[in-house]
Parts: structure tokens; C-alpha cells; sequence
């Protein structure tokens, strides 16, 4: 995993982590650690010999032509490796200069004989600006990362009632070298004394852009220690046993770290975006790469930290002594927290731009084949603009765009550049296929699995929307663990017979058919004697019950089948083969992007926000959190999106966005309840309200796998953890 997706940038991120491997052991971190004084590493030639520090700025400066998302790849990956050295205030200060047009230094910067700072907090630098034109500036900076070393300093000061920001060379100040908190890149203090600053060193920048820039660099080296902190938690859950079992078999250590690779995951989406943000055409408006970079300040330094305090945790005694280098990360995340100020106020930055109309809108370039199709899409789809109502919706499924990722004739075959392009071209057409629901399930099912006569009976109906289907899966004792189900399908003459329980069955009162689990073997394991039915939910013996939710509603139902008859041709495939088809995925899944960025929960509460007489410090930090979580979750969705049309294997963005965005929606309704106050008691209102919101919110973490067996998914599958101990059985 890496902020790169493209080839190039995979390269690339193997080619530094290649170099990290030989250059920065653990041998090298206790080295830098233990050091008197900071000194330049062994491995900084290395670094300046293959460009690294200058991707980012033109040719003619002595860069390679690239941009920040670029130095951000690389960036990422020194960080996984803690790297010593003053690598990222070099970058970032050449970074600010370019963007000033100041090209005096840029040349030694990116060649590494000259190195950089950028300090972030004034203190008490402040400039004076004589009547001949002079300008001079006193005081002392805050703290300089790096700046043990620097040769240059890219520095800001007060200038009245602005912040101007200016080069100084170390020949013109003076160096306070503090005892610093990284002990792999060191921290200093800067002080001038009437120090003359030429109009050429007065950097004609706004007053936020080197803080956003430094934003995004920070946000791609917390990207990589994250990661750097997930794997060594993950491998050491692994292998460290207790009480018989390896630690990452124990709920409590499994989930902690699949939740580690949640944060880090989101710190790598944050810095990603915030990164390409700033390369040409990579935002429309200024403020929009401004708020990406917020979005990644909030997110991904305060990730890094708390990853790396859970590394800590999972290593127990071990991640407390010196020797482990894991003390390192967690002392480079925590200086990058700090050096970056607080993440409530850029919160509150996310939630003061967003409130000002500024909108990230997130979209897939498609590659120049895309166009080749997109013209035979649209005459199709302008023969169905000149239907009406069913015949409209006939038509669109009779030419595969009820799900067009289905294999013809069903669908069109569309891999997902073209499921992309069909989506666009139906929102400008202003059509909607029919929404089969869970027939969307059911139908690429019995295209897989079914036989002839079963998907001549229901596909072409389903995909019309003539058929509605209802799912029977779970059961009272089997919900998460579905294979523990119990109700049974005994075989008689010309079919089977089935008795059992179904509950939280949607639709079960209005579906045309269902897809029913039941267990047809007994005497084998679990998993294995479990047969796929389909039922006709007016068959006798049926018998369905609304269940009242705590909305009010009742859309569940609990289905009793009393002695219910299935014929032997509505059995897909064979008997025990029921589990495989309830976990059937298509290698052609279905594609889609979201182009908005905020979500409907967080939309809603930006109403309610404009409707309040103002916002006060609290709650502008608490939008700007639910701003950044729904921001976030759309970069992921973005990024898996990306990876689909490029060819490659899902990442871990689709886990983690199902996950956080759960949770992320839980906490916006409950907001916005909040935020209504007692208007939100005085008596429910209509269905899809807030109130209403808060109280459906609740089963997001529950259906279709609670937040726990998601956890334990991401624990075993993408970290490799072992499964839960069996329980001990007593006697």
C-alpha cells in the first residue's frame, strides 16, 4: 500500500523503499538516536544522487519536472523508514520558495548541498519597515524542525497585522539547537537581531500557502510511519504468544490493529489527495487545494500519533524499552502534531471553507478508449429518452443497463471504464434502470450458478423489475455466525421440505420470490451441508411478520416456514452447496463513484449549521471533524474507484471505507440531533428527519455484518492475523 496508484509512482515507491532497506537499519536510528549533535547521514549523498530532492521543482532549477505528489510518494516511504536526516524541511523549503518564484536556492536545495528549514510559528520575529524602504526583522522563531543543520530558513514574522514570510541564511542568525523530542531530526531556534532582509527575501505568498504546503508533506511522511507502525504491530500479533495462542488471535489486540490500518489507510487517502491538489489542473479553485491540505493536516499527523501509541500497546514491555525503535515513529508523529498546531483549528478551517461554498469534486479521468464507446451509449440511451415510464425502464434492460457490469445478454460485459462512461451518460440523460435491490444479488448469483431453465425463468424478469426479491438468510442463533443457521430442508418426493425461522428479512412481505438458506445435511461440518433455495413466497405454509423497529417502521420481518415446499428445480446448483453461492462475487463487480465529497448526513448538517446564529469554537471543530471523516471516505471510495479502471486488485480503501463510513455516519445524525436540541424530542416527524436519521443510523453497524466481524475481517484478511481461539469446552 502506497499514496502513489500509477505505475510510474509504484516505481517509484519501490525504488526508495529499495533504498531505505540498504541504507536505514535499525542500527542507523539508534545511531542517530544516541548522537550527541545531529549530523548529516550516510545515506543523504544517496538520496541527492537519484533527484529525490528535487521531483518536485522545474529542470532549469535543478529538479526533474515533477510535482508534489511525486515528492509526496517519496516522502511517504522516508517516512515508513523513520528516516534520519533533514529530507523533509529541505523539500518543503524548496517547495515554499518555488511556489514564491524565489529560485535563488533552489538549485543546491535540490542538488543536497544545501540544506533547508521551514519553521512554522513566528514566535516573536516581527519586521520593521524603515521609511527609506528598509526592512529589517528581530526576535526569535518558534521551533524549526531540522534546523540543526539548515542552511537556509524559510521563516514567517509579523508584519503589522499580516504574517509575511522570508528566506534568512544561517550566516545572518542565530542558532539555538534545543534538546529535541525527534532524536532523528532535530529542532532549533531561530533569533535575529535587526537583521536586514533584502525585498528579494520578502516571499510574496499568501500567508497560509507554506502552511499548507508543509500540511501536505507532513500528511505523506505521518502516511508512512502509520503504515511502518500497522506492519510491525501486525507482525508482531503474529508470532507473540499468550495463554497458548498468538495475540493477534485475541479480539482485543486483532481489532486494535485493524483498526490502526483504518487510520493509516486514512492518512494515506488525505495525503494523496492533498498532494495532487496542488499539481496543475489539480484543483479548480485555489481554496479547494487549501481545504484538501486542511483536511490532510486534521487527519493524517493525528493518525500517524495515535498509530503509533497503539504500536506501542500491541508490542506490550518490548515497545517500552529504547532498544525498539518503535519509541522513534511515535516520537517523529508526535513533533509533526505539534509542529503543525493544533488539528481543532484546522477542523476549523475544513468546516470555515467548507461553510464558504469551497467543495472538493472528485472524478476519474477515463483513458482515451473511454470515448470510442461513449457515442454507440448515447444512441442507445436516446431511443429510451423517447419512452416513457415502463416501456422506458424495458427498454434499458433489454440492452443491458439495468447492470451493465453483468456479462451480455444479461448486462453489457462492461469492465469499469465503461460502467463509468454508461454512468455519465445515464445522469445526462437523465435515466434511472430499475433498482433490483436484492436482486442485484440474486441475479449475478444465478448467472454463475444457476441452471438454464432457472435463468430463463428469472433474470430477464428481474432485471425489468417484474420480480421482487426478498433475502433468507439470517436467523434468531445465526446472524453474524451465518453457518450456525438451523433451519432444515428434509427431501421428499420431487423436492424438499423446509421448516425453520428467518429474521431482519426486508421486503419479505412485498418480494415476488426469495432466496432462501437451509440446511439439507446435518452430519457434515457446518459450512458444508447448507443448500441455496429459491422460494415463492406465496407458498403455502409461509407465514411473515412484521418486526417494529426502533424507528417506528417495520420494514423487517421475521418469515416462519411450517412444512414449506420447494421443487427440486428451485435448488441452485447442488445440495451443500449453499455456502459457496451465499459468498459467490463476480470478478466483474459493479463500479461506481460518487462525485459528491460530503454525503448526504454531512450536508444535512451544514443546513442546520447556516440555520444557527452563529458557530461557536466547539462546534465549528466538531463540523470540520465530520467534514474531514466525509471527505476522507470519499478519496477512499475515489482511490478504489481508480484501481478498478486501472486493472488492479482492490486495495484496503473499500474495508475501510465501509467501516468508517459507518461510524462516520452514526456521529453526524447524532450531531445533528444534537445541534437541534430539544426540537429534535419534541415529537418524531416525518420518516427521514433527524431524528429519524439518528435512530436508522443505528442498524448501519449491524447489518450486513456488524463493525466487529468487519474488524476481525480486516484483522485476519489484510494483516494476516490468525482467526479467534475456539472456545475452551469444559469436562
Amino acid at each position: 500500500m502506497t499514496i502513489g496508484l500509477t505505475e510510474e509512482h509504484l516505481d517509484l515507491r519501490d525504488a526508495v523503499r529499495a533504498f531505505t532497506a540498504r541504507h536505514i537499519t535499525e542500527d542507523t536510528l539508534h545511531a542517530a538516536a544516541d548522537a550527541d549533535k545531529e549530523t548529516l547521514p550516510a545515506h543523504w549523498s544517496g538520496l541527492a544522487a537519484q533527484g529525490l530532492l528535487g521531483l518536485h521543482l522545474p529542470e532549469e532549477d535543478g529538479g526533474a519536472g515533477y510535482g508534489l505528489l511525486e515528492l509526496a510518494v517519496v516522502t511517504e516511504e522516508l517516512g515508513r523508514a523513520t528516516a534520519p536526516g533533514p529530507f523533509l524541511p529541505t523539500a518543503l523549503a524548496s517547495a515554499v520558495l518555488h511556489t514564491a518564484g524565489h529560485r535563488t536556492h533552489l538549485a543546491p536545495l535540490a542538488a543536497g548541498s544545501t540544506l533547508g528549514a521551514v519553521g512554522l510559528d513566528a514566535g516573536t520575529l516581527a519586521l520593521t519597515r524603515a521609511a527609506d524602504g528598509t526592512v529589517t526583522v528581530t526576535g526569535t522563531s518558534g521551533l524549526v524542525v531540522g534546523g540543526h543543520l539548515a542552511d537556509v530558513f524559510v521563516l514567517p514574522a509579523s508584519d503589522g497585522a499580516t504574517t509575511t514570510w522570508l528566506v534568512l541564511p544561517r550566516a545572518v542568525v542565530d542558532t539555538a539547537d534545543v534538546r529535541s523530542h525527534d532524536l532523528t531530526r532535530r529542532s532549533s531556534r531561530v533569533t535575529a537581531r535587526s537583521v536586514r532582509v533584502p525585498a528579494a527575501d520578502l516571499l510574496g505568498l499568501d500567508p497560509r500557502t507554506p502552511r499548507d504546503l508543509a500540511a501536505v508533506l507532513f500528511a505523506a511522511e505521518a502516511a508512512g510511519l502509520a503504515d511502518h507502525c500497522v506492519t510491525t504491530a501486525a507482525d508482531y500479533a503474529r508470532v507473540r504468544e499468550q495463554f497458548g495462542h498468538p495475540i493477534g488471535a485475541f479480539q482485543g489486540v486483532k481489532h486494535r490493529c485493524a483498526r490502526m490500518l483504518a487510520r493509516a489507510e486514512q492518512a494515506r487517502a488525505c495525503a494523496w489527495d492533498a498532494a495532487r491538489a496542488t499539481a496543475p489542473g489539480g484543483a479548480d479553485d485555489p481554496r479547494e487545494a487549501s481545504l484538501t491540505a486542511a483536511v490532510a493536516a486534521a487527519v493524517a499527523v493525528d493518525a500517524a500519533f495515535d498509530v503509533a501509541k497503539d504500536c506501542v500497546q500491541v508490542l506490550g514491555g518490548i515497545g517500552f524499552t529504547w532498544e525498539h525503535p518503535a519509541h522513534l515513529a511515535l516520537r517523529r508523529a508526535q513533533t509533526l502534531r505539534i509542529t503543525l498546531g493544533p488539528s481543532a483549528a484546522w477542523r476549523r478551517r475544513v468546516a470555515a471553507l467548507t461553510l464558504d461554498g469551497v467543495r472538493r469534486p472528485l472524478g476519474v479521468e477515463l483513458p482515451p478508449e473511454a470515448e470510442d464507446e461513449r457515442e454507440g451509449i448515447r444512441a442507445e440511451l436516446r431511443a429510451a429518452r423517447s419512452l416513457e415510464g415502463k416501456e422506458r425502464t424495458d427498454h434499458l434492460a433489454a440492452h443491458g443497463y439495468t447492470a451493465p457490469h453483468l456479462p451480455v445478454p444479461w448486462g453489457k460485459g462492461a469492465g469499469p471504464v465503461t460502467q463509468l462512461v454508461i454512468a455519465e451518460e445515464l445522469a445526462a440523460a437523465g435515466l434511472t434502470p430499475v433498482d433490483m435491490i436484492i436482486g442485484g444479488w440474486v441475479v449475478p448469483t444465478l448467472i454463475a450458478h444457476g441452471d438454464p431453465a432457472q435463468r430463463e425463468r428469472f433474470l430477464a424478469p428481474s432485471l425489468r423489475g417484474d420480480l421482487a426479491w426478498c433475502q433468507l438468510f439470517s436467523e434468531p442463533g445465526a446472524g453474524s455466525d451465518l453457518a450456525g443457521l438451523t433451519t432444515r430442508a428434509e427431501k421428499v418426493d420431487g423436492g424438499w421440505r423446509v421448516t425453520g425461522q428467518k429474521v431482519w428479512t426486508s421486503m419479505a412481505a412485498d418480494a415476488h420470490w426469495g432466496v432462501l438458506l437451509a440446511r439439507t445435511d446435518t452430519d457434515v461440518p457446518k459450512h458444508k451441508g447448507i443448500s441455496y433455495f429459491l422460494l415463492d413466497m406465496t407458498s403455502p405454509g409461509i407465514d411473515i411478520r412484521p418486526l417494529r423497529q426502533i424507528t417506528g417502521d417495520a420494514e423487517f420481518n421475521e418469515v416462519f416456514l411450517d412444512g414449506v415446499f420447494i421443487p427440486d428445480e428451485l435448488l441452485v446448483a447442488g445440495p451443500g452447496d449453499g455456502w459457496k453461492l451465499a459468498r459467490t462475487t463476480l470478478a466483474n463487480e459493479r463500479v461506481a463513484l460518487s462525485h459528491d465529497s460530503v454525503g448526504s448526513g454531512a450536508e444535512a448538517l451544514l443546513e442546520i449549521a447556516a440555520a444557527l446564529d452563529g458557530l461557536d469554537d466547539e462546534q465549528l471543530t466538531t463540523l470540520g471533524g465530520h467534514l474531514c471523516d466525509a471527505q476522507t471516505g470519499a478519496v477512499l471510495a475515489l482511490r478504489t474507484t481508480l484501481r478498478s479502471v486501472a486493472g488492479q486488485q482492490p486495495g484496503a480503501e473499500a474495508s475501510v471505507a465501509k467501516l468508517l463510513g459507518v461510524e462516520h455516519q452514526q456521529r453526524v445524525w447524532e450531531t445533528c440531533v444534537d445541534w437541534q436540541g430539544t426540537a429534535a424530542l419534541s415529537g418524531e416527524g416525518e420518516r427521514h428527519d433527524t431524528t429519524w436519521m439518528f435512530l436508522n443510523s443505528r442498524c448501519l453497524s449491524i447489518a450486513g455484518g456488524t463493525t466487529e466481524v468487519q474488524l476481525n475481517i480486516i484483522g485476519e484478511r489484510m494483516l494476516g492475523l490468525p482467526r479467534d481461539p475456539e472456545p475452551t469446552r469444559k469436562g
